[in-house]
């Protein structure tokens, strides 16, 4: 049995299990000059819930949620810097997360893991909805289940911005949540997106849930730029039944540029106390990285918090630079929680 395929009437991207995490914060589309069709009372809901397969393969024993999960961002289709980087990184975190950009062609999910892989790290792969129709999704799937290597990451995807690639068509073929339920009935480590802040901020909860209830083993929650707003909605999300280990995000910036990278992100804020703090210090590259330390290690005392993602371009001053810095937070929190390398 399949999961119910009405996309809601109105929404671009053609999703069933909205909204996704580019709402806006005046509750506009990212894709459209509308409001978000799933921001408004009278929506209809989903439907009832099912999975793929009757009960998903279990994931690999070895499988667990990483404590320091860190973004792994270096040019696009650049093996060489690819792996440099990554064994650079390996030593620090217990997984790279590799993105889906909507303005640039990389190598497909299911190479980039066995790059990583062969670079000593373990690979998280991002499966965007976007660009790929249900055949193609489905066969980096099998490809990545086939090697075992990497959790994948559902996530719908971001619009593309009308300025990027106008001649290529979106697909939307399937949403996060259905995606996840795919990826799930396959045997695959499945990690979701969830964005606490975006409106409609009172459906994320039961959205986080419906990912959970069709295969996610875990939660990648979107920056939150007060703590308190992520513990409640965390505490919301445990009331309506998610059970599953949650990953909250650190936003990691060295300079104004790096900065400016995450603020364009719809929905991510970062709390002006700590932009200024870091921007104006002495040693903004200290300060950063003292910043990511301190916020690591408040998302990591709230209940169900299994981790951290290490989020950002970090520094504008070359890829192993920020790399470098990101290192040097892994390895920081790692040592707070007991950790040795």
């Amino acid at each position: 049995m399949e999961l119910p395929d009405r996309p809601v009437p109105g929404c671009p991207k053609r999703m069933v299990h909205g909204p996704c995490g580019g709402v806006r914060d005046d509750g506009s589309c990212e894709m459209v000059a509308a409001p978000c069709v799933f921001d408004r009372p009278d929506v209809p809901p989903a439907g009832p819930l099912a999975v793929l397969s009757p009960a998903p393969v279990p994931s690999p024993p070895s499988w667990r949620p990483p404590m320091v999960l860190t973004d792994l961002s270096v040019p696009p289709a650049d093996a060489a810097t690819l792996q440099s980087t990554a064994r650079l990184l390996a030593g620090t975190c217990d997984a790279l997360l590799v993105g889906d950009h909507q303005d640039r062609v990389d190598f497909p999910p299911s190479t980039v893991a066995r790059l990583v892989a062969d670079a000593g790290g373990v690979p998280w792969v991002t499966l965007a909805c976007r660009d790929r129709n249900r055949i193609a999704l489905e066969q980096e799937l099998r490809a990545l289940a086939l090697d075992g290597l990497a959790t994948v990451l559902c996530v719908t995807g971001d619009g593309r911005a009308y300025d990027v690639r106008p001649d290529v068509t979106q697909a939307f073929d399937l949403d996060g949540t259905r995606l996840a339920a795919l990826a799930a009935s396959l045997g695959l480590p499945v990690a979701v997106a969830e964005t606490p802040t975006a409106r409609p901020v009172e459906l994320r909860p039961r959205r986080l849930v419906r990912k959970q209830q069709v295969g996610a083993r875990v939660g990648v929650l979107n920056h939150v730029p007060v703590r308190a707003q992520l513990a409640g909605f965390v505490a919301a999300a445990h009331e309506v039944g998610l059970r599953m280990p949650l990953v909250g995000s650190v936003v990691v910036f060295t300079d104004q540029r790096s900065a400016d990278v995450l603020a364009a992100l719809p929905g991510l804020r970062i709390a002006p106390e700590r932009l200024e703090a870091v921007l104006t210090a002495d040693d903004p590259v200290e300060a950063g990285i003292a910043a990511a330390v301190d916020e690591a290690v408040g998302l990591l005392a709230l209940p169900g918090m299994a981790g951290v993602n290490l989020s950002g371009l970090a520094s504008a001053r070359g890829v192993h630079a920020a790399a470098e810095i990101q290192a040097e937070i892994g390895r920081r929190i790692r040592r707070t929680q007991g950790v040795t390398p």
